[in-house]
């Protein structure tokens, strides 16, 4: 008797373990939320400070502050199409000899974007950009001129669905110089101003 007792119990022992050493087995595989990869998120915002250059005014010695944001929807684990607007008027340094008039820049851009995992938790960016972009002011001629691009960025992630990002590009448009004369058809030039901003990105 006691000896069919034991064997049952050896024998119910393995079969009620082994579901839980499988179970265990798979929870030991599956990363943690914050490991995840990013690529599971179908669309990442990003926001915050920017820079620009001033190429395009006559005069010009300081380039302009203010804010950036984008959208882009990510297709898979590299690749992305981005929407971005930003809006740039104070000058970067106050003084007597600052910029002449009162010039602002805002760009509105599309990009298809490439995007990796350098190492660990920093990832890399590169874009291609083309939208417009109006420089108010200072009565330039186009009030919105046909603007390109190209770019690129590092992104750190502090988890899953937030991170900071510093980026950078350089945008190409062409306005008229000030006080151009009709007679010369505004003789518009591709000037070029290298841009950067910091800020943060959340993926959802």
């Amino acid at each position: 008797m006691k000896r069919t007792l034991l064997f049952t119990i050896l024998a119910v022992v393995p079969a009620v373990l082994a579901p839980l050493s499988a179970v265990g087995q798979v929870n030991s595989d599956a990363k943690p939320v914050a490991e995840q990869s990013a690529s599971g998120y179908r669309y990442t915002v990003y926001g915050g400070f920017s820079y620009t250059s001033l190429n395009q005014v006559n005069g010009s010695r300081y380039g302009l502050i203010g804010g950036k944001v984008s959208l882009t929807r990510n297709y898979g684990k590299y690749f992305g199409l981005t929407g971005a607007v930003d809006y740039n008027k104070p000058p970067l340094i106050s003084s007597s000899n600052k910029n002449p008039g009162d010039p602002s820049v805002y760009t509105f851009m599309a990009a298809p974007e490439l995007h990796a995992t350098l190492y660990g938790k920093v990832e890399g960016l590169l874009f291609l950009e083309a939208g417009g972009e109006h420089t108010g002011g200072e009565n330039q001629t186009p009030s919105i001129s046909f603007a390109g691009g190209y770019g690129g960025g590092l992104q750190y992630n502090l988890g899953s669905r937030l991170g900071i990002r510093l980026e950078g590009d350089r945008i190409g448009a062409s306005f008229s110089p000030i006080n151009n004369s009709p007679l010369l058809g505004y003789s518009p030039h591709l000037t070029w101003n290298p841009r950067a901003s910091f800020g943060v990105i959340y993926r959802f």
